[in-house]
């Protein structure tokens, strides 16, 4: 059986997720205003500062481009959607549930 690729319904690209790198040297160092009381309490209990604002920056890049993308393809979501309703699955006829 001849597999093809499936045609596009008009969304753009959905970004890479964000990956920590992995390479030596890509780190870079930035300055940050944080409350002193904070960064006292955390080297007091042994957080990395560094290692912390690091995941909890991926988290929030990721969730932005997840915004973002969704924004972006919400025409083309409504769209395929709306042909679902309008047509159903292509495999409604095979369900056994």
């Amino acid at each position: 059986m001849r597999m093809t690729k499936p045609r596009s319904r008009g969304f753009a690209e959905k970004p890479a997720p964000y990956d920590l790198p992995s390479r030596p040297g890509a780190k870079r160092s930035v300055n940050l205003t944080i409350d002193g009381a904070l960064v006292d309490e955390a080297k007091r209990l042994g957080i990395n500062l560094s290692q912390s604002f690091q995941g909890a920056l991926a988290e929030r890049v990721k969730a932005e481009r997840a915004r973002r993308w969704k924004a972006e393809n919400s025409a083309a979501l409504e769209t395929y959607n709306e042909e679902i309703r309008e047509y159903g699955l292509w495999a409604d006829e095979f369900r056994t549930w």
